[in-house]
């Protein structure tokens, strides 16, 4: 639908227009901006030298893609960017279009840039697009039929074709602030009349409801407007009247990995808290207990390894503790083990340790091991030399040979070195040892 034909003629008196003026509409609906200037808390955009300013300057946009979280602008800047460069709006929503809507648009908007006017084609919730559909955009962006302005939720990076991405702008809207929300719950209240019936305390717990949503704001706002009460809500009374939000949390995208990318990193810097908290946030949003318990055990021995041995085995007796209570009470043993892998000393000498020998062996090929560490259970064997030579460690003073274990011809490497903290210490103490043995074996001690 354009947007000449979404607006309605409403001729006579008796069109269609007219009626649809006069139905019932949402209050997110009444209050959506009617100007770029009234869009709250993306002024990086849309203030100064931002680049959606930049283009309304120039009067000429380009084809971008809007990612943002749900309930921040994007449709509403799509809509207005439109107005303000005088290009025909044509919206669409990847939910509910196919490839027949878009040929449909694409051939409409030929027809209006042979008649000497631009089209803006809006898609929402582009992502949902498939490979194929994306595909079918290139042409028509690429030559100018359309300006596509697509929004999506999801990063871009991963949902949507790299031809595509390469000929749009990617535009990153930011999550409301408390503040740029408590703008909204005034406009609602000037639009109504009559201020909300919370309590100071109750109206902050609304905010916090909304998560950063404004649509989902002004329908909370809206459910509170339409109660008939003669008296101030406070917060134990809000939560009983309206429905508490979800978090924000999708386990098969992109907050799934930012939400165990910041548990993860907050462990390496052994802020505990900051990690409890972004397991609190996981659980919260309904992720695999299970597939935390196995990111904290993989934790264990990448990031400690034998800075502390007993990590993983805490890590392990979580994930059995969990599978034993099940959920909620097992979701305290997965706490303990983000408290002890977060306080314990930190060390990735083991991880970068067997990087460095597969990319020694990766290197080397299939060298044989030295003769004289193979077995000859064969008299052919024996007489090809297998064994030879043996020195067996127990037999040595030491309990140490210093013979040479790696290859013939491939020299000795050191991948493992330990750090100065933990339980890694001890093993410093004892390979400078062995290293001064075998120094003195070899003559060059």
């Amino acid at each position: 639908m354009s947007r000449k034909s979404s607006r309605g003629s409403g001729a006579g008196g008796g069109g269609p227009g007219l009626f649809e003026d006069a139905a019932p509409r949402p209050l997110a609906d009444r209050l959506r901006p009617r100007r770029l200037d009234d869009v709250v808390g993306q002024d990086h955009l849309l203030k100064d030298d931002g680049p959606i300013a930049r283009m309304v300057a120039a009067r000429r946009i380009a084809s971008i893609i809007l990612w943002g979280p749900p309930g921040c602008g994007k449709t509403t800047i799509a809509r207005l960017l439109a107005d303000a460069v005088d290009l025909e709006f044509e919206p669409l929503s990847a939910v509910f279009s196919g490839v027949a809507d878009l040929r449909k648009v694409f051939a409409e908007a030929a027809a209006r840039r042979a008649a000497g006017r631009g089209t803006v084609l809006f898609v929402d919730e582009i992502h949902r697009f498939n490979r194929s559909q994306q595909d079918a955009f290139l042409p028509y962006v690429e030559d100018g039929t359309v300006t596509l302005i697509g929004a999506t939720t999801e990063n871009p990076s991963f949902e949507l074709n790299a031809a595509l991405l390469s000929r749009c702008q990617v535009l990153v809207l930011r999550r409301l602030t408390d503040a740029d929300l408590e703008i909204l719950l005034q406009r609602a209240e000037a639009t109504t009349g009559r201020p909300l019936p919370l309590e100071p305390d109750a109206r902050a717990a609304l905010v916090a409801m909304a998560d950063g949503d404004g649509r989902y704001l002004l329908n909370l706002a809206e459910e509170l407007f339409a109660l008939q009460i003669d008296r101030l809500l406070n917060t134990t009374a809000l939560a009983r009247v309206v429905q508490k939000r979800a978090p924000l949390y999708d386990k098969a995208q992109e907050g799934h990995y930012n939400l165990i990318s910041a548990l993860h990193k907050s462990l390496r810097g052994s802020d505990t808290d900051a990690a409890l908290y972004w397991l609190a946030r996981m659980l919260a949003g309904g992720e695999d207990p299970l597939y935390i318990a196995r990111r904290l055990v993989r934790f264990a021995v990448e990031d400690i390894g034998l800075a502390d041995p007993n990590a993983v085995l805490q890590a392990l007796a979580a994930k059995d503790a969990f599978d034993f209570l099940g959920s909620p009470e097992g979701e305290l043993a997965l706490a303990q083990a983000v408290i002890y892998l977060g306080t314990a000393p930190k060390s990735n000498a083991a991880y970068r340790a067997f990087g460095a020998a597969r990319a020694a062996a990766a290197e080397t090929g299939s060298l044989m091991p030295p003769m004289h560490i193979l077995n000859a259970p064969t008299r052919l064997m024996r007489d090809l030399g297998y064994g030879k030579d043996y020195a067996y460690d127990h037999d040595t003073p030491e309990g140490f040979s210093g013979q040479n274990y790696f290859p013939d011809g491939m020299a000795r490497r050191e991948f493992y070195q330990p750090v100065e903290r933990g339980f890694e210490r001890e093993i410093a103490k004892r390979l400078e040892y062995w290293r001064r043995l075998r120094a003195q074996r070899s003559g060059n001690g």
